[in-house]
């Protein structure tokens, strides 16, 4: 009896499956060993269910000429790259504000590298993303370029490749967030650094040559683990976030995606009561400034990033009735609240983002400047600090500035955009105090003749304790906003209020 020929649709089914983990259960079995996700699991995860529409899903590594094609098929899957359309946060944000672009780096197919079709497929999603402005997530775990791909005989460096322009041209129109798990090498890394958003695992090396390269350099013997790893990246300001794992990782890039996408449909406010009562009476002592962020966010809508890199300024997002704003917010538990090198250079390239996909920005001051001192000049703070003043200035998005407290000097002006005319809106709480420069600082300078002419350190003391009452009372927030320095002064449980009342009425 003569065997049935299989339909056109059977042989697509079967060579779809052969994509898939339920066809590659080896690899699936390796990854999971590690304790990692595979691919696809990651992917499903990321995207919202039944929304995902592949780009390129039977291509195979263009290794024809030396391996068996019904091997390359599962071993060479998707030609490693997984690339397509999608709906993510639509429970959030609604259908219509969920789309997005997604891109996987499968580490199971050849250690992730990167071949001719797995460049042409990352080439194709990178001009999607180009004409529709869409977001983008990309996993990017992998080992960079793949010398094996035998079947391409019309190259030889493969300097000629544009992938990694495409990519890095998409900067300021499509939002590129990336999250990265195991290893980043050499290609992969350069994709990884080139986004808005980095996300890495505490499981993560990215560096940009792997020990191959490094080896081959004459550079030395290193282990895999040896390079880039993840805290020292997340501790040097060059990570946004530094999750667990996968799971988490990508959690965070749907939760920071969120906040491009638009307003959330559900949302729950805290008691503004509380918001008078977490600065203490005493103006020399600190407080957790990031009590305040959450008072004044709806509930559960803060996520900090670099929050162990330049921590004397706090970045990050909130919402408040369901509507996303880029948040700064000086720390005086750090430094005093004074804005350092790293500071500055946080706060600017946040600001940058920002701006480039209007999300308004809500900033909290509480600074006595800029640091100072030989040691901060050593960091280039000059030129670190004009950055953040460069970048300020460019803010076309909307900014509402509220000082907490103290509001003194150059550090004082960046936080709102360079001046205090800048924000649509500037207010202070009642015990804000505003200066040229730091009370304490002002008055040994300026009356620095007074004070040495005082006979005794107790008449000394006693007379700075006066300048100092009387500067005090000069630079508090209602004689300030009597001068027109600022807009209003506030009562503090109304912050929120009058915070969305001013993006309100500017359209924001």
């Amino acid at each position: 009896m003569q065997k049935k020929s299989k339909s056109s649709l059977d042989i697509l089914k079967n060579r779809i499956n052969k994509t898939l983990d339920s066809d590659r259960k080896i690899a699936q079995k390796k990854r999971h060993k590690k304790g990692y996700r595979t691919a696809r699991e990651n992917l499903e995860h990321l995207v919202d269910t039944g929304s995902f529409i592949e780009y390129g899903q039977l291509a195979v590594a263009a290794q024809r000429s030396r391996r068996d094609y019904e091997e390359l098929m599962t071993e060479t899957a998707a030609d490693g790259i997984i690339t397509g359309m999608c709906k993510i946060n639509s429970e959030i944000v609604g259908e219509d504000n969920s789309n997005a672009l997604a891109i996987i780096n499968d580490y199971s197919v050849l250690a992730g590298t990167q071949g001719f079709f797995h460049h042409k497929k990352l080439d194709r999603i990178c001009e999607l993303a180009a004409d529709s402005l869409l977001p983008v997530v990309m996993f990017t775990e992998g080992g960079g370029g793949r010398p094996a791909d035998t079947d391409v005989s019309t190259q030889i460096a493969g300097l000629n490749i544009t992938s990694f322009s495409n990519w890095a041209a998409l900067t300021g129109d499509s939002l590129k967030i990336a999250v990265n798990n195991g290893y980043c090498f050499a290609g992969n890394a350069a994709l990884f650094g080139s986004a808005d958003i980095c996300i890495a695992t505490k499981s993560s090396w990215i560096g940009m040559a792997g020990p191959a390269m490094i080896e081959g350099g004459g550079l030395g013997v290193f282990k895999p683990e040896e390079i880039g790893p993840a805290e020292m990246h997340y501790k040097n300001g060059h990570l946004d976030y530094l999750a667990e794992n996968e799971e988490d990782g990508t959690n965070i890039a749907k939760k920071v995606l969120s906040y491009f996408q638009g307003k959330a449909q559900i949302w729950e406010a805290n008691d503004q009561s509380l918001m008078g009562s977490i600065i203490p009476e005493d103006r020399r002592m600190g407080f957790p400034v990031r009590e305040i962020i959450e008072t004044l966010a709806d509930k559960n809508s803060f996520l900090e990033l670099k929050k162990v890199f330049g921590r004397s300024v706090i970045t990050g997002f909130i919402r408040l009735e369901g509507k996303p704003y880029a948040l700064i917010a000086n720390d005086c538990q750090q430094l005093g609240g004074a804005i350092d090198s790293e500071a500055s250079d946080k706060v600017a390239n946040f600001l940058e983002i920002c701006n480039h996909h209007d999300l308004p920005v809500i900033s909290l001051v509480d600074t006595p400047g800029f640091m100072v001192g030989p040691d901060s000049e050593t960091e280039g703070a000059f030129r670190r600090m004009g950055n953040f003043f460069k970048r300020g200035s460019k803010v076309e998005s909307k900014i509402v500035a509220i000082i907490l407290r103290r509001g003194y000097g150059l550090g004082a002006m960046a936080m709102t955009g360079g001046s205090f005319l800048d924000p649509i809106y500037t207010a202070s709480w009642p015990n804000g105090e505003f200066g040229g420069m730091g009370l304490e600082g002002y008055v040994k300078l300026g009356f620095k003749k007074e004070l040495e002419a005082e006979k005794t350190e107790e008449k000394k003391q006693a007379l700075y304790n006066k300048l100092l009452a009387k500067m005090y009372e000069v630079g508090k927030a209602t004689e300030a906003a009597s001068y027109l320095e600022m807009d209003a002064v506030i009562n503090p449980v109304d912050t929120r209020a009058v915070i969305i009342k001013a993006f309100e009425n500017f359209g924001a």
